[in-house]
């Protein structure tokens, strides 16, 4: 049984005292260099690893099958992460039967599902997550250090770890709560520089999820050239967005300069324009969990203003059971 959205987001510190364990680890042929497997939710915390660590040998893989790499690289230099919170997500499924065909280096990373039952029949190593009924999207904390254990990272393991007690979840309620009121009736969306781009995207998801509504993102300094311009002319569809400008202080001096110019060409066209201030002074994990658990607040609130449920995703699923064999 699923645990509701109010809950997970409550509880959501906790699942940094969680201490990952691989099975099957005298298999593990671990590399130095990796590919990410995963769908969905159970994909979103490793966009978080490039974060913590930008020349971090990783390929994140979003499809079917495997990846093709550059005639100079091989599959056999990486490791595949098979990642699948539910375990029985078809795309992931296909990548880990590829990469077990290919010999190439595989460890599972699940809460249960096919992919469990395959990696336990296989004797492929795994790390299986705990079965805790949140949904993928809000399993941020558990995947991010299910893919620290994989690396070998304890200086992150130990420094994630700390947010247990440092993540006050309820210190972002009323911002979420005031957010949810100032959007309610429009369609987010949500900028960040280049560097941050995990944190629109993750708050962007979030709202489509859990807060049932159309958002978007992008980035600066790339949507300045293009994305902005396509607000500017038509007058009746001025009042069907919302902008949420994730504002970092360690950010290029000129891309914090044109966030400030590009609010003010926004809000003289009266759209409204709301500036989160991102924590980046306590810590790089710090910053991209408080930013997660102020964007879950907000999807939350969204959705109950519009008297919907946040956990359920109901056209996902029919989608799912329509494009079965």
């Amino acid at each position: 049984m699923s645990k509701d959205m109010l809950s997970s987001i409550k509880e959501f510190s906790f699942q940094f005292e969680y201490e990952p364990k691989i099975e099957n680890e005298e298999n593990f042929q671990k590399k130095d260099r990796f590919i990410i497997a995963g769908m969905g939710g159970s994909n979103l915390g490793t966009d978080f690893l490039k974060m913590y660590k930008p020349d971090l040998d990783l390929h994140v893989h979003r499809n079917y099958g495997l990846p093709s790499l550059p005639s100079f690289d091989s599959l056999s230099e990486h490791t595949l992460i098979a990642s699948s919170y539910s375990g029985g997500t078809e795309e992931l499924i296909d990548a880990y039967t590829k990469a077990k065909e290919s010999g190439m280096s595989l460890i599972a990373v699940t809460g249960g599902g096919k992919l469990l039952e395959l990696a336990k029949n296989d004797k492929t190593p795994y790390i299986e997550l705990p079965n805790t009924g949140i949904e993928p999207r809000v399993a941020l904390g558990f995947s991010l250090r299910a893919m620290l254990k994989v690396m070998g990272d304890e200086d992150a393991l130990l420094e994630s770890g700390k947010l247990k007690d440092e993540l006050q979840v309820e210190d972002y309620e009323k911002t979420g709560k005031e957010l949810s009121e100032k959007t309610k009736g429009r369609v987010p969306v949500i900028y960040s520089s280049t560097k941050n781009k995990p944190l629109s995207r993750v708050w962007k998801i979030n709202l489509n999820e859990s807060g049932k509504i159309p958002s978007f993102w992008n980035v600066f300094p790339e949507l300045n050239h293009n994305e902005m311009t396509g607000f500017d002319s038509i007058d009746e569809m001025k009042d069907r967005f919302n902008f949420i400008f994730l504002s970092d202080s360690s950010d290029h001096p000129r891309i914090q300069k044109r966030m400030e110019v590009a609010k003010k060409l926004f809000e003289d066209r009266n759209m409204p324009v709301e500036v989160i201030k991102l924590e980046s002074n306590k810590g790089i994990f710090y910053k991209i969990f408080s930013t997660v658990v102020l964007a879950g607040w907000h999807a939350y609130y969204t959705a109950e203003s519009y008297g919907l449920s946040a956990s359920e995703v109901p056209m996902v699923e029919d989608f799912k059971k329509m494009i079965k064999d």
